[in-house]
């Protein structure tokens, strides 16, 4: 790894990819500290996401995010699970591709909707058409996710552990661990 990048893994992709319970595993495998998004903001805001939306809309949400990551991005040796629209904006992409190892855990609009078909915690899926927002979406992110990451992982059909090893594997035979 580059000196000027911190020991950091970030975790990108769509929400039900796996983000969350995958950085959580792998920060144990590595003996680094795990951090997410979505948990860190409502931990300051003392609210749930859904909440924040209501109140503030996407765009306010997306400022309380922004700044989490901006600050959780200095630390050394974290994991952190971003939040699936985190990259649509340019300064996390930057912040991300600058301060760590970005790596896209990917997952089928299939599995995602499968894996987030009981969330009533997701704001952007309170909707009666799930599949449809899911797949726009995607469209709308997946070539973010594509672009700043450095290695991608299918999620699908897999186990936690299976996905974190791939990870480690690939860390190691990178040179990047």
């Amino acid at each position: 790894m580059t000196q000027e990048k911190h020991r950091n893994i970030f975790l990108i992709g769509p929400m039900g990819a796996g983000k969350s319970s995958a950085g959580k595993y792998l920060a144990q495998q590595l003996k680094m500290d795990f951090y997410d998004t979505d948990e860190e903001i409502e931990k300051r805001t003392g609210v749930e996401i859904g909440w924040i939306f209501d109140l503030e809309g996407e765009v306010g949400f997306q400022k309380r995010e922004t700044a989490v990551i901006k600050e959780l991005a200095n630390l050394s040796n974290i994991v952190l699970a971003t939040g699936g629209g985190s990259i649509l904006e340019e300064e996390n992409r930057e912040i991300l591709t600058k301060n760590g190892i970005v790596i896209y855990l990917e997952v089928s609009l299939d599995f995602q909707h499968f894996r987030t078909v009981n969330e009533s915690r997701r704001p952007l899926l309170r909707v009666k058409n799930r599949e449809e927002i899911l797949e726009k979406l995607y469209h709308e992110r997946a070539p973010f996710y594509e672009d700043i990451a450095e290695y991608k992982v299918h999620t699908d059909n897999r186990s936690i552990r299976d996905v974190v090893d791939e990870i480690i594997r690939w860390l190691e035979k990178s040179g990047k661990k």
